[in-house]
């Protein structure tokens, strides 16, 4: 029936859907828009373009046999417009007929076919039929191998492209007899790999791949499709195939790359904003889109008059349920059972919809394809990986705003956006991309600590230590978070991680524990000596006490057995900062920290809790260090006598006499420390309003407590909390008599 079919190609082209543009519409289109944008001149030029393509289809649709490219005028000067235009404009639909009957019929030389292939770029579409028409040509052999493979790897270029996919899987044991050939197999690997279904799966075809793979070795491509029908039917693949691979398949677009790229740009302009709104026209760019949704080329285009008359009858049938016409939530719950992903995983990552489906249902051949087109794209288009790929970064920011946002949506990471971040962070500036790569690193999933260290703490610290401050409490912004979605992930799943990632997760109590203890480690290191490098500034404090803020109630608010405190580089600078709000940050961790750690020590005396995991006494110890270093800063006036923490402020008296400071014992209690002696300026004022001497000293007894409570009202919260919690103020008189209180044993 091919060989029937192949034999008809030529003289009677098929029709072409009615919903694509004709080749006289297309040019009056390119037409318009051109004059639109330029002016007259080059309209014209435009039209002089369309003319000659027009002329040089005309020509191949009836060019003989055998032409010789030298000795032929006409055919050189037909193949240059073909070439021109396609690089330009891209084709439109109704030339890919012409042309690929063409170029794998035979007629011309391998030289002449191979330029035609690698011409046949798209301005929109390109017409199914087209596609199955010259797939006829590869079943008589009329075209040399070399030919026949650059058509296989245009086929798995223009994937996303082709409008109508049902009559190309229909051929899909056409394609699978392909296998064969050891040259072309990797390739028809690549294209089975999308255009396979469960329905595809079948016995004789497990057993013919694994007789491939018993000739030809462990190859990539071969587990690709093998990992592709375990999935869709475990029990046909009974052997063991590996966890990850990091690339199954070799980059079939280097020749229509730069040529997509141009006809990309010109037809799609980056700048239009992200619309996740399924009411937003469809597109029709490749890979990723700002606006796409689901692309027409998934599966058969289905308007929206006739979605609303087969709906009655698509909910009652067991066949699948195309995305295209999925409208609401509601539809989406009727036909989860039965729904049919796009061929384009591009359209999933921006259709609110096809999300909902992948949290609620964990079917592992979408995460596996997800896996696979997300893995592809990011290598092949990250500015900073490869060369010369620097005029794509505003499309690949976009891109990479869109997979963080999709990771949003699900709460979890992906694995090839992980590998991504391992391979790419020793390469990068630290400026491309940047606020999208660090919201990436807050979704990196648990992992082993070794691999981590190597491949993701360590390129992170050189580029914290030499980058700019807003770059380093961006860092610290997304180290934060990625704390909290580890913590999260505790908190929702005491037991495992999502099923995505059970296969590269130490799930145990102990493994999470350790990872987590590794995270606040490596930012209490790099925080102690960027406090340094940028002079103890207020706004790095800020993010670093952030960042201790959630680390200080990981005991009570998550259920993690693990109080790790600041080390003193971070503790001490944020302690004497001139910023209120830094003192009053860290006077709120403090009494978290002492609420958690109370709450240890009563579960471990209760034993209500099991004994495998215990806070260090080391902790206790430091915490006691550090609280009384903030009583005899703050309150009792003596932390240069008491503070004992080995990096702590005590000081011996002839040394701090030599300072010429007279009252250097109340140099930061709340009145005289350089964040609160404004308050105290505004208190005395309104205080004492006819006395323009500004006496400290009168801050005393009854005026002392006025003071607390002034204080208390400009919302320092967290210096209330630590007060209430960690000093014992006695008092043996009423309360305007009321002393200066003793610190707390």
């Amino acid at each position: 029936m091919l060989r029937r079919q192949s034999s008809k190609t030529l003289k009677q082209p098929p029709s072409v859907h009615k919903s694509q543009t004709d080749l006289s519409a297309w040019r009056k289109g390119g037409a318009a828009n051109a004059e639109k944008k330029h002016p007259s001149p080059d309209g014209q030029k435009n039209d002089s373009e369309q003319d000659s393509l027009q002329q040089a289809l005309s020509y191949f649709e009836k060019v003989p046999d055998r032409v010789s490219l030298r000795s032929n005028p006409d055919l050189q000067k037909h193949l240059a417009a073909v070439e021109s235009v396609a690089q330009q404009r891209g084709l439109p639909p109704e030339g890919f007929n012409v042309l690929l009957n063409v170029a794998l019929s035979g007629k011309l030389a391998d030289t002449v076919n191979t330029r035609l292939l690698k011409s046949l770029v798209p301005a929109s579409v390109i017409p199914g039929d087209s596609v199955v028409s010259s797939i006829s040509w590869l079943c008589v052999s009329k075209c040399s191998s070399n030919v026949q493979l650059l058509f296989i790897r245009w086929l798995i270029t223009m994937f996303d492209f082709i409008d109508r996919k049902e009559q190309l899987r229909a051929l899909y044991c056409v394609f699978f007899y392909l296998l064969q050939d050891e040259k072309m197999c990797p390739y028809v690997c690549h294209l089975l790999y999308l255009l396979t279904t469960k329905e595809n799966v079948k016995p004789f075809r497990v057993r013919r791949m694994l007789d491939l793979q018993a000739k030809m070795g462990m190859q990539c491509h071969l587990q690709a499709l093998l990992s592709l029908y375990k999935l869709f039917c475990p029990e046909l693949v009974t052997i063991t195939l590996p966890g990850k691979v990091k690339n199954f398949f070799k980059n079939s677009e280097g020749p229509w790359k730069a040529a997509i790229n141009t006809v990309r740009q010109r037809n799609f302009p980056v700048h239009q904003p992200l619309v996740l709104d399924t009411a937003q026209p469809q597109s029709r760019k490749r890979k990723w889109n700002a606006h796409l949704i689901v692309p027409a080329s998934s599966t058969t285009t289905v308007n929206l008059e006739e979605s609303r008359v087969n709906n009655a009858d698509l909910y009652s049938t067991s066949q699948s349920f195309p995305v295209e016409q999925l409208r609401t939530f509601s539809q989406l719950l009727q036909n989860i059972h039965r729904l049919e992903f796009p061929s384009q995983m591009a359209s999933v990552l921006t259709n609110p919809l096809l999300l909902h489906y992948m949290s609620l249902i964990k079917d592992e051949s979408v995460h596996l394809r997800l896996h696979f087109w997300l893995s592809q794209t990011l290598q092949e288009e990250c500015p900073w990986c490869v060369a010369d790929n620097h005029q794509n970064e505003d499309e690949f920011r976009i891109f990479l705003e869109t997979v963080y946002k999709t990771e949003c949506f699900l709460q979890e990471g992906f694995p090839s956006c992980e590998e991504f971040l391992y391979r790419g962070l020793p390469l990068w500036d630290g400026v491309c991309c940047q606020s999208q790569v660090l919201r990436l690193v807050s979704w990196i999933s648990l992992s082993s600590f070794p691999e981590v260290k190597s491949q993701f703490y360590d390129p992170l610290a050189q580029l914290f230590y030499t980058s700019s401050l807003y770059f380093k409490c961006s860092l610290l912004e997304s180290l934060k978070e990625l704390l909290q979605n580890w913590l999260n992930c505790r908190l929702f799943h005491p037991e495992s991680e999502p099923a995505s990632q059970v296969q590269s997760l130490n799930t145990t109590l102990s493994g999470l524990v350790n990872v987590v203890a590794e995270l606040v480690y490596f930012v209490g290191r790099i925080c102690t000596v960027a406090l340094c490098l940028e002079s103890n500034s207020s706004f790095l404090l800020y993010f670093i006490l952030n960042f201790y803020e959630t680390v200080c109630d990981m005991y009570l608010r998550y259920n993690l057995p693990l109080l790790i405190l600041p080390p003193a580089g971070v503790f001490y600078p944020a302690l004497l900062s001139m910023s209120p709000v830094s003192l009053n940050k860290l006077c709120y961790i403090m009494y978290r920290y002492r609420m958690n750690l109370v709450a240890a020590k009563e579960n471990e005396l209760s034993k209500k809790e099991s004994l495998q995991f215990k806070i260090s006494s080391q902790t206790y110890k430091e915490y006691n260090q550090y609280v009384i270093a903030m009583v005899g800063c703050l309150w009792t006036s003596n932390v240069f006598q008491k503070d004992t923490h080995p990096q702590g402020l005590r000081m011996d008296d002839e040394l701090l006499k030599g300072t010429a400071v007279k009252e250097f014992k109340t140099s930061f209690n709340i009145v005289y420390h350089p964040a609160m002696i404004g308050y105290a300026v505004q208190f005395l004022q309104q205080a004492f309003p006819d006395d323009a001497t500004l006496n400290f000293s009168l801050i005393k007894g009854k005026k002392w407590n006025w003071y607390l409570e002034y204080l208390y009202a400009q919302g320092l919260k967290g210096l209330k909390v630590f007060i209430e919690s960690s000093i014992n103020r006695v008092s043996q008189a009423p309360r305007d008599k009321a002393e200066e209180p003793e610190q707390e044993d």
